[in-house]
């Protein structure tokens, strides 16, 4: 006897993990030089010089236990203080240690932050397009998923229709921004906007709709685009955050959870993330990278090789004809998929040996997403089979 619903979600995995196994075993048989694998968003600039250091001022400096024990199962007060100190210098607040939550990276952080807020009966809303893992997440916390529809092609929010979509079940709202598939970075008006509507219908229901911000890709930002701290805006929001994206450190699996005080019934909600943290058996970050963070907080990445990555492939891209909103932050264009045919389309990609990521799974039939965290020359090389591609439709 086994779980089915356990069983469904391992015998099926993610669209973005196969295409990924399916690239490395295409690699395999023709060269990773004829293989454009646009499909996994894994840093491809290394870690900033910083982190190298203070992974060798740790193991030089401190004794064996502080480094591989275990801390406490919110993590390490020093970590903790650190980045409360970096958030607080950038954004004007006042966080102290006790509101954050380290974590084992920023699924497992959405995991306890959506079974913390599970009751009976309880939906949450997700804002297309969205991470196509917010679906099982909420579902295996026992709470209903409801996906806003995109607002294309700018990607910002359908206020209107999210406003309809709120009910007196719905516990909480899920945003990303900048947003992972689109790039979009929501502006400081929808949010305003947004926060109005949360703060009415919460009144109206007679309970906090507390809006969830996934922020992994908060660092990674171009033209000096603002990306606004969602808290300063919207007091009932917790944060997920992840050092994946802004540290390269996706397999070290490191980041925190955020429950300002100022939110409502924040000591419940935050000893209920605690408390789904250990019954999942994610409390106790990796000790290593709790010492890390406490030394690389303020740590920003180097974001120019992104930068022209993006630019090579959005002017590319549009160039030949095919339409996308221009991203402005994250490292993924999610573009139009030019014809009506949409699975000849991906047939037909996988043929010339592009891997690019359906957007159904993202909420978003009609689109798909590229991750330009690649080499400069994969983009380049690229752009010929994209050329014959849209030729094609």
């Amino acid at each position: 006897m086994f779980n089915e619903k356990a069983y469904s979600l391992g015998a099926n995995r993610s669209v973005i993990r196969e295409l990924f196994e399916y690239g490395r075993k295409r690699t395999a048989e023709v060269g990773p030089e004829n293989v454009f694998d646009f499909s996994l968003g894994n840093p491809s600039i290394p870690a900033p010089p910083q982190v190298e250091a203070a992974i060798r001022e740790a193991l030089a400096t401190m004794p064996s236990l502080a480094l591989h024990g275990y801390t406490t199962a919110a993590g390490d007060v020093a970590a903790r203080q650190a980045i409360a100190d970096d958030l607080n210098a950038r954004f004007g607040t006042d966080i102290t240690p006790g509101e954050l939550f380290l974590g084992c990276g920023a699924a497992p952080e959405l995991v306890a932050v959506l079974s913390a807020l599970a009751v009976p009966g309880g939906e949450v809303l997700a804002v297309a397009p969205y991470f196509p893992e917010y679906k099982p997440f909420a579902e295996s916390a026992g709470l209903t998923f409801r996906a806003v529809p995109p607002d294309v092609p700018g990607f910002q929010i359908r206020l209107s229709e999210l406003e309809k979509m709120l009910n007196v079940h719905t516990q909480a709202v899920m945003i990303d921004s900048p947003n992972n598939p689109s790039g979009t970075v929501y502006s400081r008006e929808t949010l305003q906007a947004l926060s109005e509507i949360l703060t009415r219908k919460s009144v109206e229901f007679g309970h906090p709709i507390y809006l969830i911000s996934d922020e992994p890709y908060r660092e990674l930002v171009y033209d000096g685009v603002e990306v606004p701290f969602v808290p300063c805006i919207y007091r009932d929001t917790i944060v997920c955050y992840s050092y994946s994206k802004s540290l390269s450190l996706p397999g070290e699996r490191i980041g925190y959870v955020y429950v300002p005080r100022a939110a409502a019934d924040s000591a419940q909600i935050y000893a209920a993330v605690l408390g789904a943290a250990r019954a999942a058996g994610h409390v106790c970050a990796p000790s290593l990278m709790q010492q890390v963070i406490a030394r690389c907080a303020s740590v920003r990445p180097d974001l120019e090789a992104y930068d022209v990555n993006r630019r090579a492939l959005y002017d590319g891209l549009t160039a030949m004809g095919y339409e996308a909103a221009k991203p402005e932050g994250a490292f993924y264009l999610f573009v139009k998929v030019p014809t009506e045919n949409e699975e000849e389309f991906f047939d037909r990609a996988r043929a010339l040996d592009l891997l690019l990521v359906p957007g159904a799974g993202f909420g978003c039939p009609g689109y798909f997403r590229i991750c330009y965290c690649v080499s400069y020359d994969t983009i380049l090389h690229s752009l010929p089979r994209f050329r014959t591609l849209i030729e094609g439709c």
